[in-house]
């Protein structure tokens, strides 16, 4: 089978044909991909920097320090993908699945992740500072170690949340009327 250049996989992704496929180390720079199929894709080390993927189905796909600051992955599906050291500070992740994800020492600081869902993510030693985390759904995640300095968690569901060593200096858990 030949071998594609980056310009065809890049017509293919915007096509929505990315389903499992491998773009380790690709710069994918402000990338436009709304809605696109990367459902068990490899995008480890990847450059998604700005880029847009509102809607996109990332489900299962493995982002191992890959580099998603400032991207846009509202309602975006992450459910059980793996982000173990990736970059997303900045990001907007509002309303994104990210049930069963792995965020362990991802940078998520100053991310949006208001009306998210969280639920059984392993979010340990990861930074999410000054976060937006407001309706978001944290029900079971592992939060030990993380940094939450700052963080809007305004009507967040914490239960059975494990907040060990959790840094919380500043966080707002509600607001006052």
């Amino acid at each position: 089978m030949a071998t594609l250049t980056h310009k065809a996989r890049l017509t293919r992704l915007q096509q929505g044909d990315g389903a499992n496929a491998d773009l380790s180390g690709a710069d994918l720079f402000e990338v436009h991909l709304p809605g696109a199929n990367l459902a068990g894709a490899t995008l480890s080390r990847v450059n998604l920097d700005g880029a847009n993927l509102r809607e996109a189905d990332l489900s299962a796909a493995r982002l191992v320090g890959a580099v998603l600051d400032n991207a846009c992955l509202e309602m975006a599906s992450l459910i059980a993908a793996d982000l173990r050291g990736a970059l997303l500070a900045d990001a907007n992740l509002r309303g994104a699945m990210l049930t069963g994800a792995d965020l362990r020492g991802a940078d998520l600081s100053h991310a949006d992740l208001t009306n998210s869902r969280l639920g059984g993510a392993d979010l340990r030693a990861a930074n999410l500072t000054r976060a937006k985390l407001a309706g978001a759904d944290l029900r079971g995640a592992d939060l030990r170690g993380a940094m939450l300095n700052e963080t809007d968690l305004t009507g967040a569901n914490l239960r059975g949340a494990d907040l060990r060593g959790t840094a919380l200096d500043g966080a707002e858990l509600m607001r006052g009327h």
